[in-house]
């Protein structure tokens, strides 16, 4: 990285999805006032309410709608209107 060109409270921070407990660290400069212990190091704390590992379409629990379905009823019921 170049120097001088980041905040001073650039440093490494832990991210916490409340939803399922998983904890991941990256550097940011979010204000946080908690801390959390990791490995025997201290970090400050940055709660969040979902992340990759909490979301359904990064965990494949989304449903999906079938477009394919639907159209091809739209054309059984409308498709010789035009003739």
């Amino acid at each position: 990285m170049k120097q001088g060109i980041h905040p001073e409270n650039y440093r490494e921070v832990a991210f916490k999805d409340m939803s399922n407990g998983d904890v991941f660290i990256s550097r940011s400069t979010i204000n946080a006032k908690e801390t959390i212990d990791i490995d025997g190091a201290t970090y400050p704390l940055a709660k969040m309410d979902i992340s990759s590992t909490s979301h359904p379409f990064y965990t494949g629990k989304s449903n999906l709608v079938d477009t394919a379905g639907r159209v091809d009823k739209f054309k059984s019921r409308y498709g010789n209107r035009g003739k």
